[in-house]
């Protein structure tokens, strides 16, 4: 594995059109732009669910503990609670970022029943909806913009032939309740939904792929990493987010989360990821997808 430079790595990111913005995060395209015989490795961040249709015949990736596996031509991730996997010779990909609320409209089944792992999207019954815009996508010479808004003009397509969710305005408000820094406890976010407990766990498990406990605790985990995204040179104990008790604290999310110790991750190059950070923080106000506002 040769290390990469940011001169090799290019991330855009595209906003959805505004009636699609509650539903879907932004369109992402990441090229890598290396030898043949070279590759690139990274490891990415808990997200809301994917569709990524990457253009390349060698990428391989994994979810948590997973092995590396030859990734395939759609690649479809529910919701994760565990660091991605991934390694790569010269590559161009296009994601969708899928919000809990598009889950619950354009998804079939649970969030819960994909969450942490990916499968081929174009057998996945979860993301059928999606699997027409891998034969539309890359028609033609490669052009950023007109790829972006063909994603779009598809998701608008969909959005007009999938009607809304039975419960889209409880997931709006669970959604943006989960953003509130200052709910720390399911109770707090039971009490803010005026749920009762057992109603809330259903709704999580169905649009948000998890309970409302580990929910909480992960977006308390990436509030403390988009930061050292964002600045590599603060110190981890610099980034930490209110809610943690100490650094002790911190440390032991993080090997839950991303399967290694703060110093290891920091140690690795993350070519793809830090340019992702930079690039989504410029064009969204967040450097993660799960910071997005609902």
């Amino acid at each position: 594995m040769k290390q990469v430079t940011g001169d090799a790595v290019t991330v855009r990111f595209f906003m959805p059109s505004p009636q699609l913005a509650p539903y879907f995060t932004t369109y992402y395209l990441t090229e890598v732009k290396v030898p043949e015989t070279d590759e690139v490795e990274d490891w990415l961040h808990p997200e809301w669910a994917n569709v990524r249709f990457p253009q390349s015949a060698n990428m391989r990736a994994a979810v948590g503990s997973d092995s590396l596996a030859r990734a395939p031509d759609m690649i479809a991730t529910g919701p994760t609670s565990l660091a991605g996997h991934f390694v790569s010779g010269p590559f161009r990909n296009w994601g969708i970022g899928i919000q809990p609320l598009g889950w619950a409209r354009f998804c079939q089944g649970p969030a819960a029943d994909l969450a942490d792992r990916y499968c081929d999207g174009s057998t996945s019954a979860a993301f059928a909806a999606f699997r027409p815009l891998a034969g539309q996508l890359y028609a033609g010479a490669p052009d950023p913009a007109g790829e972006a808004a063909r994603i779009d003009a598809f998701l608008l397509s969909l959005l007009a032939k999938h009607p809304p969710a039975e419960d889209e305005a409880r997931i709006r408000a669970a959604h943006a309740a989960l953003m509130d820094h200052e709910i720390g406890s399911v109770g707090e976010l039971a009490e803010r939904l005026g749920m009762s407990a057992r109603s809330l766990e259903r709704l999580s498990l169905r649009a948000f792929g998890f309970s409302p406990k580990l929910l909480l605790r992960r977006q308390r985990f990436l509030r403390s990493l988009a930061q050292f995204m964002l600045d590599p040179s603060l110190t981890w104990i610099s980034t930490l987010d209110w809610q943690y008790v100490d650094q002790a604290h911190f440390v032991r999310d993080f090997k839950r989360f991303m399967g290694m110790s703060p110093s290891q991750y920091a140690a690795r190059e993350h070519p793809v990821l830090r340019a992702a950070a930079r690039a989504r923080a410029a064009a969204a106000g967040a450097a993660v997808q799960i910071l997005h506002a609902p």
